[in-house]
C-alpha cells in the first residue's frame, strides 16, 4: 500500500493507463469486426472472451519480465538485420494482419451482400476466437514492452493493464455497435489496421515508424469521418421534417428510373432503340406511379375541367338552340343553367334532357331529369374529392371558389387524367402534341403536372397552388402576358410562346434547349 502512497506513482499509472489503452483500441477494433462474423448471440461472449485472453496473455507476459527481456536479444542475422524474438513476433503478426485487414476489405467491397441478406452464413466461434487469441498475442507484446519501459514496478504495471482492459471491456459492445451501424466506419478501421500491420512489419525488419505520424494520420481520419457522420446526421435530420408520404413517392420514382431524361437512338436502318442502361419502366409507367403519387397534394382546382371548357345548357335559349347544344355536345353529363354558368340550376343526362325536349318541347327545371348539384370547394384535396365522387354515383361535381362563384367541373375521369394523362373528347384536340421535328406544342390550358412528368424536370408546378396549368407558369414567372416568340429558359428546355389571342395564351412549343438560344431569354 506504501508503493500507490507516492504521486509519482499514481502519475506514472494514470499515463500508462492511457497508453494502454490507446494501443488496445486497434485490437478492439479488430475484436468488433471479427465478432460481427458470429451469430448475434455469440457475439458478446467472443469479445469478453478475446478481451480475457488478451487481459491473461499481458499478465503472463509481465510476470516473467526477465524472459520478456530476452526476446529483444538478436537471435540469427540476414546481411545486415539482425532479428530477435520480439521482431519476429511483430513481423509475422503484421503480416497476419496485412492479410486479414486486405481479405476483410475484399469480402466488404466486392462481397456477395445479397446472399447475407437473405440466408446469412456465420463463421465458427471458436475460428473466430482463435484469430482473435493470434491478435491479442501481436498486440498484447506490444503493450507489455511498453508498460516494462515505462514503469519499474510490477503491480503498478499490472494495475494498468487490469484498468485498460475493463475500460475496453465496457466500450466493447457501443464500439462494436458504432462500427456495424456504420460502414464507412468499418472501411476506415480496416485501413487502420493495415497501417498498423505495416508499422509491425517495418519495425519486425528493424526499421522505427514514429507511432505520431501513424496516430496523426489515423486521427485525422477519425476527425473527416466525425464531420462526414454529422454531416449525415444533419442531413438526415432535415429529410425527416419532409412528410413522409414525399421522401416514399421519391424513393420510389427513383427506383423506377425517374428523373432521367430518355433519349431514343437512331440505328442505321432508322428505327429507334433503347439506350443499354435504359431503366426498366417505361417513361409512361413512371408517369402513372409519379400521378398517383402526387395526387394526395393536388386540390379539386388542379384537376378540374375549368370553366371555360365546361359545356353547359342554357335554358334560357330556344329550344332548337338546346336540341343542337344536346346533339353536338360529347358529355352525357351537363351543367343546367339559366342565363350563364353561375346561374345553376341542376345536373341533367344529356339523353333525358333531350327526350323531355322532344316530349314537351321545353325543358323545365321540375321533374327527375334535373339533379340536384353537388358542390365541392377548389382547395379541397383530392383524396376528399374522390370520396366525393364516390358517394355522386355518377354524377358530375361543380367547383366554386371561396366566393362561391362557379370555377369548373370535375368527374371521375378527371381523376384518370391526372393519373394517366389527357384523354381528348371528341371535339378537343389534344393539349400536349408530340412535334415530328423534336419537342412538343403544348396548349396554354395544359395541366402543368402533366408538363413536368413529360419533361421529367422539377420547378415547374406551383408551390402554393396558385395557378394549375402552363400558361399560369409563364404568367408567374414573366409576371405580365407574353407576346408571340418570347422564350424561357428551364432546367435545359426551351419554352417558346407561339400563339397569344387576346389575354389568352393558345399554345407554346417545348424543346431542349437550342446551341443558339439568345442569352437574353428568361431562364429558371
Amino acid at each position: 500500500m506504501e508503493l500507490f502512497s507516492d504521486p509519482a506513482v499514481w502519475a506514472g499509472l494514470l499515463t500508462l493507463v492511457v497508453l494502454e489503452i490507446v494501443l488496445g483500441i486497434d485490437n478492439l477494433i479488430f475484436i468488433a469486426i471479427l465478432a460481427e462474423k458470429l451469430p448475434p448471440h455469440q457475439r458478446d461472449r467472443a469479445r469478453v472472451i478475446g478481451l480475457s485472453l488478451a487481459l491473461f496473455m499481458r499478465l503472463g507476459l509481465l510476470s516473467v519480465i526477465s524472459w520478456m527481456v530476452t526476446l529483444t536479444r538478436p537471435l540469427f542475422s540476414l546481411g545486415p538485420l539482425s532479428f530477435s524474438g520480439r521482431d519476429l513476433i511483430l513481423l509475422f503478426g503484421g503480416l497476419f494482419l496485412l492479410f486479414k485487414a486486405t481479405s476483410e476489405l475484399h469480402e466488404r467491397l466486392e462481397g456477395a451482400e445479397h446472399q447475407v441478406a437473405t440466408n446469412p452464413v456465420y463463421a465458427g466461434f471458436w475460428l473466430v476466437v482463435a484469430q482473435i487469441v493470434v491478435l491479442d498475442a501481436v498486440f498484447s507484446l506490444d503493450a507489455v514492452i511498453t508498460a516494462v519501459g515505462m514503469v519499474n514496478d510490477l503491480p503498478v504495471m499490472m494495475a494498468a493493464v487490469v484498468i485498460s482492459i475493463g475500460v475496453m471491456l465496457l466500450a466493447a459492445k457501443p464500439l462494436t455497435r458504432f462500427v456495424n451501424a456504420h460502414p464507412t466506419v468499418v472501411v476506415l478501421c480496416l485501413s487502420f489496421l493495415l497501417m498498423i500491420g505495416l508499422s509491425l512489419v517495418a519495425e519486425g525488419f528493424g526499421f522505427h515508424l514514429p507511432k505520431g505520424y501513424l496516430y496523426a494520420a489515423i486521427g485525422f481520419s477519425i476527425l473527416i469521418e466525425m464531420l462526414n457522420q454529422l454531416a449525415r446526421r444533419n442531413q438526415a435530420r432535415h429529410q425527416s421534417q419532409r412528410p413522409l408520404r414525399e421522401r416514399t413517392a421519391e424513393s420510389v420514382l427513383r427506383l423506377l428510373g425517374g428523373g432521367r431524361r430518355m433519349h431514343l437512338a437512331a440505328t442505321a436502318d432508322g428505327s429507334a432503340e433503347m439506350p443499354a442502361d435504359a431503366p426498366a419502366f417505361a417513361p409512361e409507367e413512371r408517369h402513372m406511379v409519379s400521378g398517383v403519387l402526387s395526387l394526395a397534394e393536388r386540390t379539386a382546382r388542379s384537376i378540374m375541367t375549368p370553366r371555360s371548357d365546361v359545356s353547359w345548357i342554357d335554358l334560357d335559349e330556344a329550344p332548337d338552340a338546346v336540341r343542337e347544344r344536346l346533339l353536338g355536345s360529347p358529355h352525357s353529363l351537363l351543367p343546367v343553367c339559366r342565363g350563364s354558368l353561375d346561374e345553376v340550376v341542376g345536373v341533367g343526362r344529356a339523353t333525358e334532357l333531350l327526350a323531355v325536349l322532344v316530349a314537351r318541347g321545353r325543358i323545365d327545371e321540375q321533374g327527375t331529369h334535373i339533379r340536384t348539384p353537388l358542390h365541392l370547394p377548389e382547395s379541397a384535396s383530392v383524396t376528399h374529392t374522390i370520396d366525393v365522387l364516390r358517394r355522386a354515383k355518377g354524377q358530375l361535381v361543380l367547383v366554386n371558389d371561396e366566393y362561391g362563384l362557379f370555377k369548373g367541373v370535375l368527374t371521375p375521369f378527371d381523376i384518370l387524367e391526372a393519373i394517366a394523362g389527357e384523354f381528348p373528347d371528341e371535339d378537343e384536340s389534344p393539349e400536349i402534341e408530340r412535334l415530328q421535328a423534336g419537342g412538343w406544342r403544348v396548349a396554354g390550358t395544359a395541366d402543368i403536372h402533366q408538363v413536368q412528368r413529360m419533361l421529367e424536370t422539377e420547378g415547374l408546378v406551383s408551390e402554393d397552388d396558385s395557378y394549375t396549368s402552363l400558361a399560369g407558369y409563364l404568367l408567374s414567372r414573366l409576371g405580365r402576358m407574353p407576346a408571340a416568340g418570347e422564350t424561357l429558359l428551364h432546367d435545359g428546355w426551351q419554352i417558346d410562346v407561339e400563339d397569344v389571342q387576346g389575354q389568352r395564351i393558345q399554345s407554346v412549343r417545348i424543346g431542349p434547349v437550342a446551341s443558339d438560344a439568345s442569352p437574353q431569354a428568361a431562364s429558371t
